[in-house]
């Protein structure tokens, strides 16, 4: 259940961002539904590779990379997704930095302390 409540908040976080954001588009709340289920999918599988790789970068940058990584996620997703739409890597960028402190707030609100 705190599964499924995760994969809401991310996806209405993301679409309420689309609202601001001129760069990122969705086609419909179904298509946010499906980014947040895509976006954990990549973030399983995909994330901790690019870590391992860019692993270096992470620590000369101290962590800055991890951002540069997360707008890789968003950018793959896009290509995956055909009901979103990234204008480009700052717009990504912006998206992804944004999407993760507003779904940390509010995931830390909606927990039940377990």
């Amino acid at each position: 259940m705190n599964l499924i409540i995760r994969l809401l908040i991310t996806a209405i976080v993301a679409y309420l961002l689309t609202m601001i954001l001129p760069g990122v588009h969705f086609t419909g709340f179904g298509g946010a539904i499906i980014f947040s289920i895509v976006l954990g999918i990549l973030n399983l599988i995909v994330k901790p590779v690019l870590k391992l790789f860019g692993l270096p970068l992470t620590i000369i940058t101290l962590g800055l990379f991890t951002l540069v990584i997360n707008a890789i996620i968003i950018l793959i997703a896009d290509y995956l997704i055909d009901s979103m739409v990234v204008d480009g890597f700052w717009w990504a960028l912006i998206f992804s930095i944004l999407l993760s402190v507003i779904t940390s707030l509010a995931n830390s609100m909606f927990s039940d302390g377990d």
